[in-house]
């Protein structure tokens, strides 16, 4: 095996420079969706009270809604016990396959970097690895593709679990006799948007 040289030219070619975006990308990737955390408020009215008292729940990775319960102080609001009830969904699947794979294209990327930069004569030379290397990235590209579509279905669907149809689902608020629920807010998607749409590098490889 030859000696590492480093050469930073590879960079500025396709070759590189793909990768080197495909490095940030799963950065991204997974930094912005294994990282979320967020919260819903829901806003509590006892028929026998003007005051509004605030439950939330707080919910992220890896999606499991529905083990995250109500939260509220004092722990029963309009004599309802709020930790008995919880989220709707369960999108673990997708967001662990997401994130794994995520991690798998950012070792994958720095191991090929290295190859680019320090033994590209040896990869030149070689009829074996240009070839190992274009079949990982086909596969990676397809793989790639696939997790960010089912991801892409889950976040769609968590978003409207957390979204204002939450309190239709909420078996306390179904009794206006006893209390009225309204909706007030959820933590901003917005960096899982993000994870979304960090597949673009892979659509040029």
């Amino acid at each position: 095996m030859s000696a590492f040289q480093l050469n930073l030219n590879p960079l500025k070619e396709p070759l590189g420079f793909i990768k080197v975006l495909e490095w940030i990308a799963s950065i991204f990737a997974f930094a912005t969706c294994g990282g979320f955390k967020g919260k819903i408020e829901i806003l509590v009215t006892c028929l026998k009270s003007t005051e509004n008292k605030t439950v939330t729940a707080t919910f992220g990775y890896p999606f499991r809604l529905n083990q995250e319960s109500f939260q509220s102080s004092p722990v029963n609001i309009c004599d309802v016990n709020w930790k008995n009830f919880v989220l709707i969904g369960d999108f673990s699947s997708s967001a662990q396959f997401y994130v794994t794979f995520a991690v798998f294209v950012f070792l994958y990327c720095i191991a090929a970097l290295l190859l680019y930069v320090g033994y590209m004569n040896l990869y030149r030379d070689s009829r074996k690895l240009p070839m190992i290397d274009f079949i990982v990235t086909l596969v990676a590209t397809f793989l790639w593709l696939v997790s960010t579509s089912a991801w892409a279905k889950a976040l769609t669907d968590i978003k409207l679990a957390t979204g204002p149809s939450i309190v239709e689902e909420l078996l306390p608020c179904s009794k206006p006799s006893k209390l009225t629920c309204h909706y007030a807010s959820v933590t901003s998607m917005g960096s899982l948007n993000v994870s979304v749409g960090s597949r673009f590098p892979f659509l040029t490889t």
